[in-house]
């Protein structure tokens, strides 16, 4: 919430404290939502844009966060219609990727993910949401690989 309300009175959007501290803007948004961890290289940009934020805040951004997932958070609209596309065109997805890539997965902790914007051809506003995993093949698992 200190984040968010030095956001505010920073008067300061996403995009332009991404640019600041050289991030996307989605991992930028993390980092405010104690998502992400505030590395401390990062630190003195974060205090330069956002300068309300006291230093015992920013100490407490650089501690690894508790990553979590708020049920709640799937009745929001955007969240849910973001969800709904990717429940809808998951099977395609899954599929491209494997016919791309081989048997494996678009990894979350290598990632990157940005939300952008772009016109339509009617003139509208439409929104691009970029998801820009390492993929992570699975592997065949032979007994005297096993080190355990």
């Amino acid at each position: 919430e200190a984040c968010l309300a030095a956001k505010k009175a920073a008067g300061k959007t996403y995009d332009e404290i991404a640019a600041a501290l050289g991030y996307t803007n989605c991992y930028t948004c993390q980092i405010l939502l104690g998502q992400a961890q505030l590395k401390d290289t990062a630190k003195p940009k974060l205090k330069a844009v956002l300068p309300t934020l006291s230093d015992e805040i920013l100490d407490a951004m650089s501690v690894c966060p508790v990553r979590g997932f708020d049920g709640e958070i799937l009745k929001e609209p955007n969240v849910y219609r973001t969800y709904e596309a990717i429940t809808h065109y998951g099977l395609a997805i899954k599929n491209l990727v494997n016919e791309k890539f081989g048997d494996g997965i678009m990894s979350a902790i290598d990632f990157y993910l940005t939300v952008g914007e772009t016109t339509g051809v009617k003139g509208e506003k439409r929104v691009v949401i970029t998801l820009n995993g390492k993929f992570l093949p699975f592997i065949e698992q032979h007994a005297a690989d096993n080190t355990a």
